[in-house]
């Protein structure tokens, strides 16, 4: 039996309580997360792929509509909500089905099935795996949109990262790993065990040392040095 990966998203304990028992009802589901704040959820789906997501709509911060608008590749949704009136809104957000809070364990049933040949559909249609453009980072209890070839390098400092920018910085608790998994590689490189670098940023290369565009100087690990000329073109 296939078994098809989903999350919770509900700022209510109640409510995703109920969902997360029915999902364990079904033998075909597996719960690998479950959140009572939108924003990681969020952060979570950027760095996993996960097959279902049920979400509630109303929620603090970034509500569920935005939630999936803000994701490059969105799992199949189902949205759960006290409210009748987002429906429509919520197939335009591209949502699989819409379920009305108390959830009947039937009717919470039958959203499954067709999430599910939804999510077999999808795999069975062979596409290349896009790469996201942007992504949202939370930096200083704010949720802050990355555009990624618009970051100049990015600095490990123990567990958060600080992404560097034009004119701007920030900095977010990840793992460099984490970030080098989501960049292009023909554009990013991780010169060292700290940093990762934009190689449209490299201004000049003398050594072992790289200079960016905005003046901060970088030193490649030797090991690196010629898989990095290699990238930049240079023999």
């Amino acid at each position: 039996m296939d078994k098809f990966t989903c999350i919770v998203a509900d700022d209510e304990p109640l409510g995703r309580e109920v969902i997360e028992t029915f999902i364990k009802e079904i033998p075909f589901l597996t719960l690998v997360a479950s959140f009572g704040d939108s924003v990681e959820a969020l952060l979570y789906l950027q760095n996993h792929q996960v097959d279902i997501m049920f979400s509630d709509i109303q929620m603090p911060k970034i509500n569920g509509m935005e939630l999936v608008h803000a994701l490059v590749n969105p799992p199949v949704i189902i949205f759960v909500t006290a409210h009748r009136d987002f429906a429509l809104d919520s197939f335009d957000a591209g949502a699989t089905d819409y379920l009305v809070k108390p959830v009947r364990f039937d009717r919470f049933l039958k959203a499954v099935n067709r999430a599910k040949e939804r999510v077999l559909t999808s795999k069975a249609t062979t596409r290349p795996e896009t790469k996201p453009d942007r992504i949202f980072i939370k930096s200083e209890g704010r949720l802050v949109k990355i555009v990624l070839n618009e970051i100049l390098y990015i600095e490990a400092q123990g567990d958060y990262l600080k992404i560097v920018i034009p004119e701007n910085s920030y900095t977010t608790q990840a793992t460099l790993k984490s970030m080098d998994e989501i960049l292009d590689k023909q554009l990013f490189f991780r010169v060292q065990r700290s940093f990762i670098l934009n190689i449209e940023a490299v201004k000049t290369v003398s050594g072992n040392m790289i200079e960016l565009t905005n003046g901060k100087s970088i030193a490649i690990a030797l090991n690196k040095k010629e898989e990095f000329f290699k990238l930049l073109g240079i023999k």
